[in-house]
């Protein structure tokens, strides 16, 4: 008599190029990278396997990062997922590493922190190569006070003023270990925040009211004061999406 097939859990870091995907969760009608892997586990396990993320990513966002888990009863191994996997997904859309995980770990659930990196380029030519991943600003932007209001988002705040709006939580404090502006050269700017938990939209809306300093349509004295508010109408627009990557996610 045949051994019955155990349930394993595996733990996915993904890559993916967002330009082409409408996020990362499944939608009923919309190509996203959340059902293009759980097809390719579906060819591979013969199984209806459901792909837990650690979080949505929203249409046109990248990831280098991402933490994605599934469950199977197949008797395939990680480094066999690992191959079949990267050979049957399309291109932009990439597994860096697959582990077998105790059942109890959870790709969600066990979060502690996550790193976002925003990418802007600040100069008056628009970009023809690497377009689709920063957000191209002409106007010069005052980086030192932009450096200046990051850095007041340090700590824990309510951070309801850069929730996107028709998203409640339950709650919507969240705790930032990092927020830093930095000038990499050539024009090239980056944002690195992270914190223990992120709201919808929230780092696009941070990063365009930093934008709004840079472009000193606001001051960064003028951040505390957003973030007192709780009103998202006091804060600067939404970035585009493209700039924004998923750097990593710790457990």
């Amino acid at each position: 008599m045949p051994e019955e097939a155990v349930q394993k859990t595996f733990k996915l870091i993904i890559e993916y190029d967002g330009s082409d995907f409408h996020g990362w969760q499944r939608q009923r009608k919309d190509r996203t990278v959340q059902e293009t892997i759980e097809k390719a586990l579906t060819v591979m396990t013969r199984e209806a396997v459901t792909v837990i993320g650690s979080g949505r990513t929203d249409a046109g966002v990248h990831a280098l990062g991402q933490v994605a888990c599934f469950q199977t009863r197949s008797r395939i191994d990680n480094k066999a997922f690992f191959n079949g996997l990267n050979s049957l997904l399309p291109g932009d859309v990439v597994i860096r590493a697959c582990e077998q995980m105790p059942d109890t770990f959870h790709a969600r659930f066990d979060v502690t922190t996550k790193r976002y990196r925003y990418h802007i380029l600040n100069r008056t030519i628009a970009p023809a190569i690497g377009r689709q991943f920063v957000w191209h600003i002409r106007k010069p932007l005052n980086t030192t006070a932009m450096a200046q209001a990051a850095g007041a988002l340090l700590g824990t705040h309510d951070f309801k003023a850069f929730e996107g709006t028709g998203s409640p939580r339950a709650h919507t404090v969240r705790s930032v270990s990092d927020s830093t502006v930095k000038e990499t050269g050539g024009g090239n700017l980056t944002y690195d925040i992270q914190a223990n938990g992120f709201l919808r939209f929230m780092v696009r809306n941070i990063v365009g009211t930093l934008v709004a300093v840079g472009l000193e349509k606001i001051s960064a004295q003028d951040v505390p004061t957003i973030l007192q508010s709780t009103d998202r109408s006091c804060a600067g627009a939404t970035a585009p999406p493209q700039g924004l990557f998923l750097i990593d996610v710790t457990y």
